[in-house]
């Protein structure tokens, strides 16, 4: 067993985060050295003091292989939820966004640390050779690049921009193609609070030609926008 040890600069902050996530403390002192140990089913993670510590500086890390993401992303956000008051996307702490059929999302705690939860035995979610991953268009580029930038980095002011850029081009693309870079500019619009912004965007994808079996793939991302408006709220 190998039980990654995490930096924290309030251990009290930091286990009622966890709490939230359904973890227990298992151990916990303040002498010689602050220190606690937390499980949550074969999942443990221990934490240690360390007073100067910057969360919004802070690079520690550490993976998580689990059987499933999408239930487990439920129960987390449900229980930040109750919390915080509201789910929390962005800023310290957090949870990422969750997609149907992504095998991956982040958590950020109180004291920056990333735990990353991914799916056992799941394709990268951005390979470019994955069976269904954008083609490799301009628009399809861009939708890669910006799902990266999201999704694994957390930026979601550089993944607008390169989604911006891309819906500006005038080179031709297809409807389909257009839609989806559309509704993940949506998506971050919406997260980043962007209010006229999202308007414009779902106004675009009204007007745009998609046939019925495309219309509904773009419906189905859109259900996951409005859960995040939801959420927000």
């Amino acid at each position: 067993m190998t039980i990654p040890v995490l930096p924290c600069v309030s251990l009290p902050e930091t286990l009622a985060f966890y709490g939230a996530l359904g973890f227990e403390v298992t151990h916990q002192q303040t002498r010689p050295n602050v220190y606690a140990a937390t499980r949550r089913g074969a999942v443990h993670l221990h934490f240690m003091g360390l007073k100067k510590l910057d969360p919004r500086q802070a690079y520690s890390a550490c993976l998580v292989i689990v059987p499933e993401v999408e239930h487990l992303h439920g129960t987390f956000a449900d229980g930040l939820r109750r919390a915080y008051g509201k789910l929390p996307t962005a800023g310290l702490p957090r949870i990422s966004r969750m997609k149907k059929g992504q095998s991956r999302f982040t958590v950020v705690d109180v004291a920056g640390n990333s735990v990353i939860f991914i799916k056992r035995d799941a394709p990268d979610d951005h390979d470019e050779g994955a069976a269904g991953s954008p083609p490799d268009s301009h628009l399809g580029r861009a939708l890669r690049a910006a799902a990266r930038l999201r999704d694994f980095k957390n930026d979601d002011g550089a993944a607008a921009r390169v989604l911006d850029v891309a819906l500006a081009r005038s080179e031709p693309a297809a409807p389909i193609e257009r839609a989806r870079a559309l509704a993940a500019r949506l998506e971050i619009a919406v997260a980043l609070g962007e209010e006229a912004r999202a308007r414009t965007l779902r106004a675009e994808l009204d007007e745009l030609p998609l046939s019925g079996e495309d219309r509904a793939q773009i419906r189905a991302e859109l259900d996951a926008v409005d859960a995040l408006e939801r959420a927000r709220r």
